[in-house]
């Protein structure tokens, strides 16, 4: 099925939301808080660029992107002293990517907020499975450019 809604975050982009709650930009990305935050100081920062996701983000707009993250992640830390921080970006509705523009989620974390554990307590995934998948992923990487 094909959503040919006007994404979000590009309104976010061209400035055309002004119920946002900006807390960033420059020439490359744009940090803000959702509409619905999971704790106080939830942020998300996006490209400028419309990119639906990381498959498609060229490596100089990773850059940028990843710079960013850590200097919001830091502002996050010293604004609002959270016990820890969930740095969380999703691919595709099977990981629950609810809008087609990549974004990146800063979760303040405090050991007393509701969210719990992201991550299941065990897995029970056979050492033949991981070794199928293992063996996958080496070669994939193989491929990659060495730089």
């Amino acid at each position: 099925m094909v959503n040919n809604a006007p994404c979000p975050f590009c309104s976010i982009v061209n400035q055309t939301d002004s119920a946002v709650r900006e807390v960033y930009r420059n020439d490359h990305v744009i940090a803000f808080f959702p509409l619905n935050p999971a704790t106080l100081g939830h942020t998300l920062v996006i490209p400028r660029q419309h990119v639906p996701h990381i498959w498609e983000l060229s490596e100089d707009s990773a850059g940028h992107l990843a710079i960013s993250i850590i200097r919001l992640s830091k502002a996050v830390k010293n604004a609002i002293h959270p016990d820890g921080l969930n740095i969380i970006q999703s691919n595709g509705e099977a990981a629950t990517q609810s809008v087609p523009h990549i974004h990146v989620h800063l979760v303040p974390r405090w050991e007393s907020d509701a969210i719990g554990r992201i991550w299941p307590p065990k897995t029970s995934y056979s050492e033949a499975a991981k070794d199928d998948v293992w063996e996958k992923l080496l070669g994939e990487c193989s491929r990659i450019e060495k730089t």
